[in-house]
């Protein structure tokens, strides 16, 4: 469950009492890890996988009640602020318009007195900050337009002219560094809450960056862009069974060459500092890494793209050569090879099992995810963030597949949901997660995602009083039933 899936009065999770409650009946259920998606900001579209920057943290999860407490804000300046969104959903074009003048308020009462760690972290997150800082005043400055159509030097960088806007937009940038302090601080403590209580965090590491983003706008040399910074080939996957004409995400492709000649610094750095935020790290389309599908850009769909070769274990081996082996979860999923199952064995990370995948007739790799077959080094889940929840599945999937599941897992018609998440923790499987949508049996209203669509994603969440003691004993129960309780 993402943190923006939290029950809160302000319109969207944060990581304040909610989050702490949650951690408080995970530790009831007799859970050991709390997954959640990318805690980078939002960009167009409000997908966690479509981001501003790659290392920033999501100012919507700062807690405005924590907030209150330590000065920084005061009650009647926030508290009634309508964020105009139902208790289960969120309204990210109101959340974008109310909530960064409330941050205002608080970043300008933090600056009139930061703390004494505040300059330390800033020099210790310089190699993102900066540009980050910079990169946000100029969007404000630029009315919020994509990098690539800001005003040539802007653009293009050139260094009299940043120099120039740094002095000018020098406020704009101690609010966006001041909003990146309240975020980590604010993290940092919530994760030292659930780690003190048995529960580590996994994080998600998307294997793409958005294009507009300040990590191509800083450093368009590591992607595959022309002499005016416009992709070639943009990122997506083929057609399957599942789409005729495949699914287009449009992100720029890394320039795999570039990146290997000075090791992979970029990727080693990225990695060892999301493995610093995260106690456990899932990298997303792992497949990626052995071989990625290239795009022309401007195409209207995916149809026209190949595959080109990726950098495999050259890159997984600079990366341990630098900072040592991480703790990674590899998300294997889609078109799968032998070479990709070559380099997940190679890597030695635990790859991914979807149950839901194991009586889906389009996937060829279906007998792959049925649940006596799983590895013991692996991470089974119910679903992704992608897949509908069990019983919206049950209800809307294909009438021989749900009966295919129905026989396999002797399912009996009663509390279905349930009977799936039990098959799963059946399994050899070292670790199993399940949505928390599905221990709460929604249907597909409360999908999270719908990928290749947007507009309508990425906005469920959990009503108050969702997660109850007596759900968390049910939970702890089964834990017992298959001996899954933490030691």
């Amino acid at each position: 469950m993402h943190l923006s899936s939290l029950p809160s009065p302000g319109g969207i999770g944060t990581m304040g009492r909610e989050a702490r409650a949650f951690v408080d009946f995970l530790v009831r259920a007799g859970q050991s890890c709390w997954q959640i998606l990318p805690v980078c900001p939002t960009s167009f579209g409000d997908s966690p996988y479509q981001s501003f920057s790659t290392f920033a943290g999501n100012p919507y999860f700062i807690d405005l009640e924590t907030l209150e407490t330590r000065g920084l804000l005061k009650g009647e300046e926030y508290r009634d602020i309508d964020w105009e969104s139902a208790p289960d959903d969120i309204n990210y074009g109101i959340m974008y318009e109310k909530r960064y003048p409330v941050l205002r308020r608080a970043a300008e009462r933090f600056l009139a007195s930061p703390p004494e760690d505040f300059g330390d972290f800033c020099r210790e997150n310089a190699f993102w900050l900066e540009d980050y800082a910079l990169f946000m005043a100029l969007k404000d400055r630029n009315g919020g337009a994509a990098w690539l159509d800001w005003p040539e030097p802007e653009r293009n960088r050139d260094p009299e002219t940043l120099a120039a806007l740094r002095r000018e937009h020098a406020g704009d940038l101690d609010f966006w560094r001041a909003v990146q302090y309240l975020f980590f601080a604010q993290w940092r403590e919530l994760r030292a809450y659930a780690n003190g209580r048995g529960i580590e965090f996994i994080g998600d590491l998307p294997i793409y960056v958005s294009l507009d983003s300040v990590d191509v706008w800083a450093h368009p040399e590591l992607f595959q862009l022309d002499e005016n910074h416009v992709p070639r080939e943009v990122a997506g996957c083929p057609p399957d069974g599942f789409s005729e004409t495949g699914q287009l995400w449009g992100n720029p492709l890394f320039d795999w060459d570039r990146m290997a000649e000075d090791d992979y610094a970029w990727w080693t750095r990225r990695i060892g500092f999301l493995c610093g935020v995260y106690n456990r790290l899932r990298i997303d389309h792992f497949r990626g890494f052995d071989a990625y599908y290239a795009i022309p850009y401007g195409d209207p769909d995916a149809r026209r793209g190949v595959w080109k070769e990726g950098p495999g274990m050259k890159l997984f081996r600079a990366v341990e050569r630098s900072i040592g082996p991480q703790p990674i979860i590899a998300e294997d999923l889609g078109f799968l090879t032998d070479s990709v199952r070559q380099l997940l064995k190679d890597s030695g990370f635990p790859g991914m099992k979807v149950l839901e995948f194991a009586f889906d007739s389009r996937d060829p790799n279906g007998s792959d995810y049925l649940p006596h077959c799983y590895p013991t080094h692996c991470v089974a889940y119910t679903g992704t963030h992608d897949n509908d929840t069990l019983v919206g599945w049950l209800n809307s999937a294909d009438p021989a597949d749900v009966a295919y599941a129905r026989a396999y897992l002797r399912l009996t018609g009663e509390e279905d949901h349930w009977g799936m998440m039990q098959a799963l923790w059946a399994t050899t499987a070292d670790l199993t997660v399940v949505q928390a949508q599905d221990i709460l049996g929604l249907g597909s209203e409360a999908r999270m995602n719908i990928p290749s669509t947007v507009g309508t994603n990425w906005r469920w969440r959990a009503l108050p009083g969702s997660f109850t003691p007596e759900l968390a004993d049910r939970l702890r129960e089964n834990m017992q039933l298959y001996r899954r309780l933490p030691e």
